[in-house]
């Protein structure tokens, strides 16, 4: 089956390539998502293991349509009854660019009516609509004039791995925080350190990169569990490969903040996901942190200056540039963040610049390597 999959800015080649590592095929990118093809075990593996993945999809009808009328009697000629039945809720998720459709909520909403007007004609009953928890995610993505209809396969979005506390937002999507792992070139041998994690995200995702851990072995709810062709044997064995793919290896992952509060919330993410071991978090001022290794990686995402003050923060960001100088010589320190600016008080030369989202902020991700002596020395 013909499959879609969601990602964010910038990470359309590290989803790819994870794509193809569990057996996507004919894989190809998109902006900001992967289409690909695959099987029944794919579309649960891809939801268990992709780790820069946001959503999984697999799209069931293309149409034409310039106007509203057009909409409503272009969905109405599709069964839906395949997918839904009169006792399941349903919602439908939109993204729309089109001049014809001016708002892409009524779109959604015409989508919506022409599904339940089936319904009720067919058997004089209708599903009900039900946006927080559905039973089936229908997602509507337009453009222009053609739209395609999708079965959302994963429900909610797959950065959710559970190990944050419930209600709790944290400043950094869980796949972005897993696709600067990737863009960084980091793997479990390379010493890791974030002196400035906030909740943990970028620690938690290497230690969780490190052991092979699917980043969704704990959760139990998926949009394909309530498909009438769910397979409970086939996500049985996906889960069990998942789980015997896990490998316990020695990580040196360390990470400081100078807010405690958050320092206690990563040392419950870690124990939560019994990554106590893996990774040591330490409240710490980030111009206090001392390397306990000659070389490794830095990854962090340095805050952008909305609370702080735009005086405030080039201060910092110059500060950060003498921590790196001074107390780092022999890594390579990848920084993030949407403040040009405060980039260049850094005072130092990126020799990789790439270009992400954080959010609706556009952002770098800049690599310094930290040479001992000069760089001509050191090569």
């Amino acid at each position: 089956m013909k499959i879609h999959i969601k990602t964010l800015f910038g990470l359309e080649e590290i989803l790819a390539e994870e794509v193809r590592k569990i057996g996507g095929q004919n894989v190809e990118l998109q902006k900001r998502s992967v289409s690909c093809e695959g099987d029944m075990h794919f579309l649960y593996s891809a939801n268990l293991n992709l780790r820069t993945a946001l959503k999984v999809l697999v799209p069931v009808y293309h149409f034409t349509a310039r106007t509203e009328q057009q909409l409503y009697d272009q969905v109405m000629k599709h069964d839906w009854s395949r997918y839904l039945n009169n006792n399941q809720t349903f919602a439908i998720d939109n993204t729309v660019f089109s001049e014809f459709f001016r708002h892409s909520q009524y779109a959604a909403l015409k989508t919506k009516d022409a599904i339940v007007d089936q319904f009720r004609n067919r058997t004089g009953k209708r599903p009900s609509v039900d946006i927080k928890a559905p039973d089936i995610q229908f997602d509507l993505y337009g453009f222009k004039d053609q739209f395609t209809i999708s079965l959302d396969s994963s429900g909610d979005t797959l950065n959710r791995r559970g190990y944050r506390e419930p209600g709790h937002e944290a400043p950094l999507n869980e796949v972005l925080g897993a696709g600067l792992l990737y863009l960084a070139g980091w793997n479990k041998s390379i010493p890791l350190i974030d002196p400035m994690c906030g909740t943990g995200t970028i620690l938690i995702e290497a230690a969780m990169m490190g052991q092979n851990i699917p980043p969704q072995i704990n959760r139990h709810d998926f949009g394909f569990k309530n498909w009438s062709n769910f397979h409970p044997t086939v996500w049985n064995q996906v889960v069990s490969e998942g789980k015997a793919g896990i490998r316990k290896a020695q990580l040196n992952i360390t990470g400081g903040d100078i807010d405690g509060d958050a320092v206690l919330m990563v040392n419950k993410s870690l124990r939560k996901f019994k990554l106590s071991d893996s990774v040591t978090v330490t409240r710490q001022d980030v111009r206090d942190h001392r390397p306990k290794t000659p070389d490794g990686m830095i990854i962090c995402n340095p805050p952008y200056g909305e609370r702080i003050g735009r005086e405030n923060t080039n201060d910092f960001y110059k500060a950060i540039g003498d921590v790196l100088k001074n107390n780092f010589a022999g890594f390579d320190a990848w920084l993030m963040s949407s403040n040009m600016e405060a980039f260049k008080h850094i005072k130092l030369r990126a020799s990789k610049k790439i270009v992400l989202f954080n959010g609706p902020l556009e952002c770098k991700f800049q690599k310094y390597e930290m040479y001992r002596g000069s760089k001509e020395e050191t090569k």
